[in-house]
């Protein structure tokens, strides 16, 4: 069979760069279990007490659960837009934290079972209800499979959160690894969760920082360290946000850090 010479009508591809939002911050881990959803709804709701329009998006394949730790029960998640039952924007429920949230679906492997055009178009239509908000947050699934790698391939900034343990450090350096693989350009920053003090947390921090730069030639940039605190666990036990049962903790005092330094933060150059 003669193979059919390439059409100059297919559309062009459009480079990493030209897909990334400035609104959009991407929030994900090598590993479950570092805190990642906690941290994406408190940094959700330090938005929005500074008066911001935030949306979360939760992308978590099968382990959702931005809705349960915040007490909802939305009747229309992820799942029901997958299965063609509402658009995106009809999805979007507002929580009493001040921000709106699209709930996943928890135990489905619905955005795992797209292809990847169907990926694209729903990246796509959360890009177009992103132009509504100063600020979407989305709540990447662990790991780097086609899901995290589609969404995250928008985000202005990439948080890579992760803590002292082995296994988490080391799939935080997979997981920049692979990123700065698939767009050099890629503004990737690294938050040690549940660390000791401030001081242990830079410590977790310079070991991911020295493999990074020893392997990959790339220092990605300390975002903020968030200290161990147990008022965390009580919040999340109550299904409530941190900043609404314990605005003064620890926790919640590094988190407003952490957005701070996002507001102050310049953006990549490449955006």
């Amino acid at each position: 069979m003669t193979p059919t010479p390439p059409s100059s009508n297919r559309p062009v591809r459009h480079p990493a760069a030209a897909l990334r939002q400035p609104n959009v911050i991407a929030i994900a881990s090598g590993k479950g279990g570092v805190g990642k959803t906690w941290l994406s709804v408190t940094l959700a709701q330090c938005f929005a007490r500074q008066g911001q329009r935030v949306l979360l998006f939760d992308g978590d394949i099968g382990l959702a659960n931005v809705d349960i730790q915040l007490g909802l029960m939305p009747d229309r998640d992820l799942g029901s837009v997958i299965a063609g039952r509402f658009s995106l924007a009809d999805a979007v429920m507002p929580s009493e934290a001040g921000f709106d949230i699209i709930a996943g679906k928890s135990g489905s492997a619905s955005l795992a079972t797209l292809d990847q055009q169907a990926l694209n178009d729903l990246r796509d239509e959360l890009m177009q209800l992103a132009k509504s908000y100063d600020r979407v947050i989305i709540d990447l699934g662990a790991g780097v499979d086609g899901v995290v790698r589609t969404f995250s391939a928008v985000a202005g900034i990439t948080l890579v959160v992760t803590n002292d343990e082995p296994t988490a450090l080391t799939d935080a350096y997979a997981y920049i690894k692979l990123a700065r693989m698939a767009d050099r350009n890629a503004d990737v920053r690294v938050v040690v969760n549940i660390a000791p003090t401030s001081r242990e947390g830079e410590r977790t921090y310079t070991k991911l920082n020295k493999a990074a730069e020893n392997f990959l030639k790339y220092s990605p940039p300390l975002a903020g360290v968030i200290r161990r605190d147990d008022k965390v666990r009580d919040a999340i036990r109550n299904q409530m946000p941190l900043l609404t049962r314990h605005p003064m903790c620890e926790a919640a005092e590094d988190v407003e850090a952490l957005a701070a330094n996002l507001m102050r933060a310049p953006q990549a150059a490449s955006l």
